[in-house]
């Protein structure tokens, strides 16, 4: 069973930005002793409770404290960002951990239509409808060989990403719709459904993606992923207990609440707001909360029932008050426990 790790960052009440990624880099060292296969930073932009706001800069911290484990964007959102820019990024991260770097695009802005003109303030930075296109100039960017440019006149003009690149990232395409999937199975990539956070239409996508599936250089056959929010703990009460902060961090989106950073346990059980707590209850339904023999037959479930190849869990465990700033002691034991019942 393969097991991999999605992570967003979370902020929590008092915790600096700088105290949430040490303790994010902690979970990293977990995760890669623990024999979890990759690992992975989202991209959001301007959100209280979370910090992951640039995989690239993640995944470099990421690779310095680790030596196996396969490490990557979950994803870079591309309409943000210029094609060229995210191949040499990626790129530069091949070269720091040969063999080990993934790139997950995705299509969503990662942020409210605000933060998406802002960050595209210097003009369109990615037009979404040549989302494929730019899909695969990244893909032959990133590789040895790199590209040409097709000029009017004169010899073609090479660009590559790297200098002298000897090996490229895995490129995945991220999504939660059919337009994802189809565009995966045109380029015959390696598709990842986004199920932490949209879980409606799962069955349909993956069907699309193999059904419509062109087998590439890289890849002969559908490769796919599945996501799930995932709390695991040594007793089915104390996981439940443990989920409660950011199964409400998703009802104040869900419910259009202010937003600010994720609570601790004993604030969201402390907190009676039935409405928040409602929203709450149904977005557990979705998730793995419970004991390590019971999760890991969740997943075991998960992955049978929709045929992927692997899952990847955002480790979604609170924290509690008397624990270390800089650490989330409950993260590491959901990927632990987790991985551990699994092996």
């Amino acid at each position: 069973m393969r097991l991999s790790v999605l992570d967003l960052v979370p902020v929590r009440t008092g915790q600096t930005s700088a105290q949430a990624v040490a303790a994010s880099l902690e979970l990293v060292r977990v995760a890669e002793a623990a024999g979890i296969r990759r690992y992975w930073f989202a991209e959001h932009h301007n959100m209280p409770a979370v910090a992951s706001t640039s995989p690239p800069v993640l995944v470099a911290a990421a690779a310095a404290v680790t030596s196996r484990m396969r490490l990557g964007s979950g994803g870079v959102m591309l309409p943000n960002h210029a094609p060229f820019i995210v191949a040499e990024q990626f790129a530069a991260l091949e070269a720091l951990a040969p063999g080990r770097i993934d790139l997950g695009l995705g299509r969503a802005p990662g942020s409210d239509p605000i933060i998406t003109q802002v960050l595209r303030s210097n003009g369109v930075v990615g037009d979404v409808e040549r989302f494929p296109d730019h899909v695969t100039d990244i893909i032959s960017l990133v590789r040895p060989g790199g590209a040409s440019l097709r000029l009017a006149s004169g010899p073609p003009y090479r660009i590559a990403a790297t200098p002298a690149a000897t090996g490229a990232p895995e490129v995945w395409l991220l999504g939660s719709s059919d337009y994802s999937a189809r565009v995966a199975a045109q380029l015959g990539l390696p598709y990842v459904f986004a199920n932490h956070f949209a879980g409606d239409g799962l069955d349909r996508a993956l069907d699309l993606y193999r059904r419509e599936f062109r087998p590439s250089e890289e890849h002969a056959e559908p490769v796919t992923l599945v996501t799930v929010n995932a709390v695991v703990a040594p007793t089915a009460a104390e996981a439940a207990e443990l989920a409660r902060p950011q199964a409400r961090s998703f009802a104040r989106i869900r419910t259009n609440r202010p937003l600010r950073p994720v609570e601790t346990v004993e604030e969201a059980l402390a907190d009676r707001d039935p409405v928040l707590d409602e929203f709450a209850d149904g977005v557990l339904t979705r998730w793995i909360v419970g004991a390590p023999d019971e999760a890991a037959g969740a997943v075991r479930a998960l992955a049978e029932r929709h045929g992927v190849d692997e899952v990847m869990i955002s480790p979604a465990a609170g924290a509690r008050d008397a624990d270390p700033l800089d650490r989330v002691p409950g993260r590491e034991a959901t990927a632990r426990l987790l991985a551990a019942e699994l092996a």
